[in-house]
């Protein structure tokens, strides 16, 4: 396994460990979430799915969803944004740095 290859697993971990919960009295998590065409999206736990063409360049943002102001992740980073055969990229996109470690996510 090469480095950028370790490091895109771990990003996917990331992002499919991150998500949009939301606890009492707290803001939800920006954790995992994604922006592609304008849209955010955050991880989705669709375990089956056919990535298609190459849409274009996805942003991982940077996030801090525990407010002590410090990015609590990794720095903000690009990689690829994949169509999901079947689903409307305004609903749903793969990302990643190739179509084999593309992860689905969902538009929030």
């Amino acid at each position: 396994m090469t480095i950028r290859r370790g490091a895109v697993w771990m990003t996917a971990g990331m992002l499919a460990l991150g998500g949009c919960a939301e606890s009492s009295g707290s803001a939800a998590s920006c954790a995992g979430t994604v922006t592609y065409d304008g849209r955010r999206y955050l991880p989705t736990e669709k375990s089956v799915f056919t990535v298609g063409e190459r849409l274009g360049t996805a942003t991982v943002e940077e996030c801090d969803d525990t407010g002590d102001g410090a990015a609590n992740g990794s720095a903000e980073h690009t990689t690829g944004a994949y169509a999901i055969k079947g689903v409307d990229p305004a609903e749903s996109v793969a990302v990643g740095d190739t179509p084999a470690e593309a992860a689905p996510m969902a538009a929030r």
